[in-house]
């Protein structure tokens, strides 16, 4: 029990995604019984056992089903009759508490301005994990950002090599040039981004829109990415745009959980 504890701690502290699986009852004869823990990891490979065969199998393809909901997983109460339900020739009953734990969700925030300085705090407070992408040595500080995640010092999505960028990644784009914002918007538009969202005025977004179609770009893009950035609640400061963009992404984060 000690092993899969301590391999908990070490993949918590390298951010890697897991799922603890504890026997929390059993009745009649089993293969292990309470307090019996597993860990599972995305790819299905598994840390210690909650009593082989069919059982670990079902155990371990829940774990996996839900490790690959992400940020919107959560723990899921597995029960089984060995022999009735897996055909197992011990006969009792299992119940097995599957617990994801998967880290929060990476929010690359493109830009150190007013807007990224409110975001940055509400962001990390509701579960995100800032990365801020400034150019500027003087934006981007840990005096400045003491919650961000990381830094990254160019705008280059291909200088981006250890950012993921896949459907668990939240990015914003809210820098403080319009031409820095579009070249943003190309280079990840297409991609198939948990959330993008760009600042700005329908003006400017329109505008954005009609050069990307100049250059060949399908309309159907457009759909992917939240614009103007966060929820119509009237917002002016940068700290109510920052509240309005925080709101958006925890509704888009809501939206992709299963329904209870």
């Amino acid at each position: 029990m000690a092993d899969v504890l301590d391999e908990l701690v070490e993949f918590r502290r390298a951010r890697k995604a897991c799922a603890l699986c504890t026997v929390v009852r059993t009745a009649g004869s089993t293969p292990r019984k309470s307090a019996a823990r597993m860990l599972v990891l995305s790819d299905g490979k598994i840390r210690g056992t909650v009593g082989g065969g069919r059982i670990e199998k079902e155990v371990t393809d829940a774990a996996v089903a839900l490790l690959s909901q992400g940020a919107a997983a959560r723990p899921k109460l597995l029960r089984y009759h060995l022999t009735h339900e897996l055909a197992m020739c011990c006969g009792g009953e299992m119940e097995v508490f599957v617990e994801p734990l998967v880290p929060e969700p990476p929010l690359v925030v493109c830009g150190g301005g007013h807007v990224a300085h409110a975001l940055v705090p509400l962001a990390r407070a509701v579960g995100f994990a800032p990365i801020v992408v400034e150019d500027l040595d003087e934006m981007a500080t840990t005096e400045r950002f003491p919650d961000a995640e990381k830094f990254v010092d160019s705008f280059d999505v291909r200088d981006w090599k250890e950012i993921p960028l896949d459907d668990h990644s939240y990015v914003v784009i809210v820098t403080r040039d319009h031409a820095q914002d579009q070249a943003l918007l190309e280079s990840l538009c297409k991609r198939e981004l948990g959330y993008l969202g760009l600042i700005g005025s329908r003006r400017k977004i329109e505008m954005f829109k009609q050069r990307l179609i100049a250059k060949g770009f399908d309309q159907s893009l457009f759909a992917r990415v939240h614009m103007p950035i966060g929820l119509d609640i009237g917002a002016e400061t940068p700290e109510e745009i920052a509240v309005a963009i925080v709101a958006e992404l925890i509704q888009v984060r809501a939206s992709k959980r299963p329904p209870k």
